[in-house]
């Protein structure tokens, strides 16, 4: 715990400084656009690492982040912002077989498959672009929720499929949560954007499951499945620190978790006594994560994973797990007013301050070790602004609102 104004919750010292952060976080990434439309992979520095051509997740995340700017008012945002669009409807998008590509190469050509974590950051993508009236943002909406409701939504079980083939004829067996978690997200924005109430009645049922499983495994989520949704749990065990599907449990995805289902709880129910028993699961999810990440190694920060018993396996610390904490400590706090989240928001404040900020080159450090070193073997170079971005502002926002909808309610 600090008292230091500067991360104290409700503070103007605090309201500063991570509105400080948001200005710096546009400005470092304004040179995403790659010349024939969608975002690049940012570099350490804020330039393009062309060995990343274009990715549809990070090209949708700079859309929305951008769309957002633009609502708040930032300089050029919008016109950013239709840079990433123009990668959604063009190099990105597979005018054959519908659907967009996970990325496009320098030369052309593109990676494999059809993939629902992207295709849910499409969804997100289209829905704040849609609130900040960029031009064609309608129809990008419409056409990426239809993709996603024919290819990748199985409302039998209530769940998101996870891969096909690039033409949309061949299931990949694997299932996962993290596409599943995004899709929650995207659900959300739609329908806060559109006011259309299925997708978060989807969600409903997508955090249903999550807490169940969570519930059995003492709030460790389950990450991966096999496809007929029975528990993967030594998925990756001969590859631990995998970029999206780690061994183990991750954290950082259960506080990640923790915030959108007390958003869908607080959207869903016309009072308090219909919320409870999600916000108490947000808070079982919450305290696991913390529990066994903060400090599990005798260093500060927040392990990416550990073991189904809680030890860490993966001691690294992601610039992403820190900046879900801070959301999601002040949703709690928010929908709690419980103090102790408060002291959360300013121990994680404080952290990030002190080792994920880069202070002088600008953006954060996505990747530090057990020692809170900089090194870049999971996340080289700082892909993206969306986790950091959304941390300065969600923390100020209403719980119950989807960012981009909460800023333009605000504005």
């Amino acid at each position: 715990m600090t008292n230091n104004p500067r991360y104290t919750l409700g503070t103007e010292a605090n309201r500063i400084f991570m509105a400080s952060e948001t200005y710096e976080l546009l400005k470092f990434g304004k040179g995403f656009p790659a010349p024939d439309g969608g975002s690049g992979w940012l570099n350490v520095d804020g330039t393009l690492d062309p060995s990343h051509g274009v990715e549809t997740w990070i090209t949708s995340r700079m859309a929305h982040v951008y769309s957002i700017g633009a609502m708040l008012g930032y300089p050029g945002a919008g016109e950013l912002a239709d840079a990433a669009l123009k990668g959604l409807t063009g190099i990105l998008h597979d005018d054959e077989h519908g659907g967009w590509y996970p990325q496009v190469f320098a030369d052309g050509t593109h990676a494999p498959g059809k993939v629902c974590y992207a295709h849910a950051f499409v969804i997100l993508a289209a829905s704040s672009a849609l609130l900040a009236g960029r031009p064609g943002a309608k129809e990008l909406l419409d056409e990426a929720l239809a993709t996603y409701d024919e290819h990748f939504w199985d409302d039998e079980i209530g769940l998101a499929v996870d891969t096909w083939d690039t033409a949309f004829t061949e299931l990949d067996p694997y299932r996962g949560i993290n596409a599943n978690m995004h899709t929650t997200e995207a659900f959300l924005a739609v329908a806060d954007a559109t006011g259309n109430n299925t997708y978060r009645v989807r969600a409903g049922r997508i955090i249903d499951h999550v807490i169940e499983w969570a519930a059995h495994n003492r709030w460790r989520i389950p990450e991966h499945f096999k496809s007929d949704w029975s528990l993967d749990l030594e998925c990756n065990a001969d590859k631990k620190d995998d970029q999206f599907k780690p061994y183990g449990a991750t954290p950082g995805h259960g506080i990640e978790w923790a915030r959108l289902i007390v958003q869908w709880a607080l959207s869903s129910f016309a009072n308090r006594d219909g919320a409870r028993p999600y916000i108490d699961a947000a808070e079982h999810l919450f305290a696991r994560a913390v529990d066994d990440a903060w400090n599990a190694d005798g260093a500060e920060g927040l392990v990416y994973t550990t073991d189904w018993n809680g030890t860490p396996v993966v001691t690294d610390r992601m610039h992403w797990t820190a900046a879900e904490s801070l959301n999601t400590a002040a949703t709690l706090h928010a929908a709690t007013g419980e103090a102790r989240y408060a002291d959360w928001y300013a121990t994680f404040a404080r952290y990030v301050d002190e080792h994920v900020i880069d202070h002088e080159g600008g953006s954060w450090f996505h990747q530090l070790d057990g020692g809170n070193h900089v090194i870049g073997t999971v996340w080289p170079g700082k892909s993206d602004l969306y986790h950091a971005f959304q941390s300065t502002l969600i923390p100020f926002l209403d719980p119950a609102v989807s960012i981009a909808t909460a800023v333009k309610n605000a504005a």
